[in-house]
């Protein structure tokens, strides 16, 4: 049987499942949300005179559910207009929108019982073929499909998001003894696909595999802080980047999450598991319940392990907790010789393997957590799943790791951590020391993993719609750009700096690969796997040309981007430009320049020049002039000062879209701007859409003209910089700046509306770019972002 989802029922409408039903809408599903009736009215109902039978009072709990997740922050959806693939309903009146669905996922309250009763009345109303999953994270999965139909055992099956499920990778899927392989196989391919998420499929096993080796990271480290008297942000200051885990480290992360659902996580592991051979090590610290009972919750109680205090001076500092008192007290600054020579060394392994060898409190924190943490994750192959594989991915896609437990292994050695553990009683799983003894050093070795069962290396599964670019042939490249060989004809241009920042470098290999994709290629990519796309132009030298007075060196820089981006939309080969993350400033103005987008849906894309007092000088304000005025002014009689206005706050203002969805809104990404929800297809894709404009006979697009609206859309765009000032919503240098981007927007010293070259355009915004370079106040601005990663406003 073949499985189809498009209308998807959510049945919960707290945290979780009002996300699950924004991250589906996000996905473009038809989305149901629904939850219980009350069954009792609140006061403001009663002063009302309403009844239980009132359509507001039946709908009450999944609308505000509903409003929860419009109100998000972050944001659920990725717009507002979003919402409105949502309908919600209760399960008195609505119980027919369970029938209508491909896809039933339930994710009520954590108790059995309830769990089955719905599950009984499921099973009455769904379609033959529709898929019915659980959210639970604490509840066996065979459980709550007991005694269900045949066809429900078939269809049924665990699937564990982690919350935000729009923002979090890991999609756990556990199937039952009765699931159909192909239920699996579907759903597995559905969550990759359409939804975006990294899929492990795992054993219905407590906590599964992620919180079940998270458990265990963070009450092991809690316990060796307080045995040790280790401080709250001490731990946080080297168990974070440091080891290649986010800069939430452990007690943020606690926060973060929510310290009573850290505990009631581990107390449910802890009762679940009386075998495990480290139960010991997963039983929470008593502090931990303390906290839970004082209320002392984390982010969303404003204190946990930490809290926000205002001192005398005025200044908010951000208060630890100590674990043997309770009492918050004043952040330290920690310094230790281990971590800062760690910061010499370029990867992670190298940096791991000088940590685990040196002797001050922290380096010895992390041998010995990581040391019981490899330990533990050995013990649970083949409990909670067959292969090392799905254990490295779940902990990298659910926490954020830069390496999965296996994977950190070899980056240390396996033979000598394991002699080192054998001297310290560190137990680790026989299989491990069975499969050095027979002569195999690694976990994983050239594009293979070592499976127990078999006692040998199997292949890692083959990802056609995955392209690792490392593993590509590199045709020209220096410090800051490299150009690759995709196949099929196929090059791209990557970025490597610090954040993808634009430089020279970057303009240099890019005329190399612009040279030669004309004579060699198809077609081109411009994309890469760095955390962000880019994060716009070198701004470090833009200042101290600035500082140095070099206006032609500045002239010259804005020149290149400029020439670099028309090269681009004017090449007669096919240019693909792949957006993802901070797409910033000129990295923005590179993905505009493309001839297409394919874009991950997390992009977060915007001109931001404002923020450091100039305006964008790569053919920013040009192009959103070509997107947004133009088309509008081909309409005879149109008012071009709507769409004027919409162009002038968007770079004004400094907007940044949070979805590639907006993106679209703002019109910094086209309509046939293809959406990619997995950023780890993004390359293949974008590869895949340079083809297929091959095969459509792609032609370079014909020269575009720029509408200029001339002095008088000027004149009321001055008007409305004034009337801001007057209200001192922005200072005296904003509208400085302001009336520099008008100039540039509205066509210069143009006296009447005119269509103009896009040349025209483009000298303006350099002209206007030098001029506010050379005002010390933009300086001042470019400095203190140089220095604090903020906007100043002077």
């Amino acid at each position: 049987m073949s499985y189809e989802i498009r209308r998807v029922a959510v049945i919960g409408s707290g945290t979780m499942g009002g996300a699950l039903a924004a991250h589906f809408a996000n996905a473009g599903l038809d989305v149901s949300l629904l939850d219980i009736a009350p069954n009792k009215l609140t006061p403001d109902e009663e002063k009302k005179k309403l009844t239980l039978e009132h359509p507001a009072v039946r709908n009450r709990i999944v609308n505000a559910g509903m409003n929860a997740v419009v109100k998000s922050k972050p944001a659920a959806l990725f717009t507002p207009q979003t919402a409105e693939r949502i309908r919600v309903g209760n399960l008195q009146d609505n119980f027919d929108f369970v029938a209508d669905a491909d896809w039933i996922l339930e994710a009520i309250v954590e108790n059995l019982d309830v769990k089955r009763a719905l599950m009984e009345r499921i099973d009455a109303a769904r379609k033959p073929d529709s898929i019915v999953t659980t959210n639970t994270s604490g509840i066996p999965i065979h459980a709550i499909a007991a005694e269900r139909s045949e066809s429900f055992q078939q269809h049924f099956l665990g699937t564990h998001f982690f919350n935000p499920p729009r923002y979090l990778k890991l999609l756990e899927v556990i199937p039952s003894p009765d699931t159909l392989p192909a239920v699996v196989a579907y759903i597995k391919q559905f969550g990759e696909n359409i939804l975006g998420k990294g899929v492990v499929v795992c054993k219905d096993r407590p906590n599964f595999i992620a919180n079940r080796l998270g458990s265990f990271l963070g009450t092991y480290a809690m316990r060796y802080s307080l045995e040790n008297n280790f401080r709250v942000d001490e731990v946080d200051e080297f168990t974070g980047a440091a080891i290649g885990h986010p800069k939430s480290a452990t007690y943020r992360l606690c926060d973060l999450v929510g310290v009573d659902v850290m505990y009631h996580v581990a107390e449910n592991l802890y009762n679940a598991v009386p075998e495990d051979e480290a139960r010991a090590d997963l039983k929470p610290p008593e502090f931990l319940k303390t906290m839970v009972e004082r209320g002392m919750l984390g982010n969303k109680a404003g204190h946990g392990f930490y809290k926000e205090v205002k001192e005398e001076s005025g200044k908010k500092k951000f208060y630890a907790l100590n674990l043997n008192t309770l009492e918050y007290e004043r952040p330290e600054k920690f310094f230790f010789d281990s971590i800062t020579n760690s910061e010499m060394y370029d990867t992670l392994a190298e940096k791991l393997r000088y940590l685990v060898q040196q002797d001050d409190r922290a380096a010895k924190f992390i041998w010995d957590s990581t040391a019981h943490y490899l330990a533990y994750a050995s013990h649970r192959v083949p409990e909670i799943a067959d292969d090392i594989v799905s254990i490295d991915n779940a902990m990298k896609w659910g926490f954020a790791h830069e390496a999965g437990p296996f994977e950190t292994w070899d980056m240390l050695g396996v033979a000598e951590t394991v002699e080192k553990m054998d001297a310290q009683d560190i137990a680790v799983a026989p299989w491990v020391k069975e499969m050095l003894a027979n002569g195999n050093a690694s976990f994983y070795h050239n594009g293979s993993y070592y499976d127990p069962a078999s006692k040998a290396y199997r292949a890692l599964a083959a990802a056609p719609n995955i392209i690792v670019l490392k593993n590509t042939r590199v045709i020209s490249e220096n410090d800051s750009a490299s150009l690759r060989d995709l196949g099929d004809g196929v090059a791209l241009l990557e970025f490597h700096t610090k954040m993808n920042a634009l430089d020279d470098n970057i303009i240099e290999v890019a005329h190399t690969a612009l040279d030669e994709v004309d004579k060699n290629f198809v077609g081109m990519v411009v994309g890469n796997q760095g955390e962000h796309f880019s994060a716009g132009a070198n701004v470090i030298g833009i200042w101290m040309m600035a500082e140095n007075g070099e206006w032609e060196k500045i002239d010259e820089v804005a020149k290149a981007l400029q020439d670099f981006t028309m090269l681009l939309r004017y090449s007669r080969k096919p240019i693909v430009t792949a957006p993802f993350g901070y797409t910033l400033g000129g990295g923005c103005e590179v993905t505009m320049a493309g001839s297409r987008i394919v874009a991950h849906a997390e992009s977060y894309v915007g001109l931001v020049e404002v923020g450091i007092g100039v305006i964008p000088a790569g053919g920013g304000c040009k192009e959103l002039l070509r997107r947004v005025v133009a088309p509008a002014m081909q309409t005879p009689n149109a008012d071009v000062l709507p769409f004027l206005q919409r162009v002038f706050e968007t770079i004004g203002t400094a907007k940044v879209a949070t979805s590639a969805a907006e993106a679209k809104q703002l019109g910094f990404f086209g309509n046939d701007t293809r959406v990619i929800m997995n950023r780890d297809h993004l390359i293949a894709e974008a590869k895949k859409t340079v083809l297929d404009m091959v095969a459509e006979n792609f032609q370079a697009p014909p020269r575009a003209k720029i509408y200029a609206a001339g002095e008088r859309a000027l004149a009321a765009i001055r008007i409305a910089i004034y009337s801001m000032v007057s209200g001192k919503y922005i200072s005296e240098y904003d509208a400085f700046i302001g009336n520099k981007l008008a100039h540039v927007l509205c066509g210069g010293k143009l006296t009447a509306p005119a269509w103009v070259d896009e040349q025209y355009i483009l000298d303006l915004e350099r002209e206007a770019f030098i001029s506010l370079c050379g005002e010390e106040k933009t300086r001042e601005r470019i400095s203190h972002f140089m220095n604090t990663g903020k906007p100043l406003r002077n």
